[in-house]
């Protein structure tokens, strides 16, 4: 029984994906259908932008999936297809942009961010870390300090 529920449950979290693609999308060939559909998970939706053209029911999404579609009947390869799409879209329809010298800024700002941030840290604290704060107490406030203090 265990069995069958975890079997439904993987079924159901690999259906949600596929309710983007309409039926009249799918292509007869599974070999090239499985192609479209991965090639679809890695474009993003330019409309969404945080979703695959595949995840995506914005109409912008559905011409991408059929433009891939397309490209894939007429005999493309994987890389011919990707390489068609980021021509029109430019690299920003990647959703896992590639590693070149226009990308470095996108690949290497998070690291050099961080590094930032953690090194003006580090000289915050080393800064404030031993030094007093406030101004020194003058000759009669020492005075009155030592009067409170020996009263008691």
């Amino acid at each position: 029984m265990m069995r069958r529920l975890i079997l439904a449950f993987a079924f159901v979290l690999t259906a949600f994906p596929a309710l983007a693609v309409n039926p009249d999308e799918v292509l007869a060939d599974p070999a090239l259908e499985a192609r479209a559909r991965t090639l679809s998970s890695q474009l993003r939706c330019m409309v969404c932008q945080n979703q695959s053209i595949d995840d995506s029911n914005a109409e912008l999404a559905r011409d991408l999936r059929l433009l891939v579609r397309e490209r894939l009947k007429n005999g493309d390869s994987d890389e011919a297809v990707i390489a068609y799409v980021v021509s029109r879209y430019g690299e920003f329809v990647l959703l896992n942009p590639r590693l070149r010298g226009e990308t470095l800024l996108l690949w290497g700002a998070p690291i050099v961010l961080f590094l930032a941030g953690a090194t003006a840290m580090v000289l915050f604290v080393r800064r404030r870390g031993g030094k007093p704060t406030g101004t020194p107490l003058s000759e009669a406030e020492k005075a009155e300090l030592e009067r409170v203090l020996t009263r008691e």
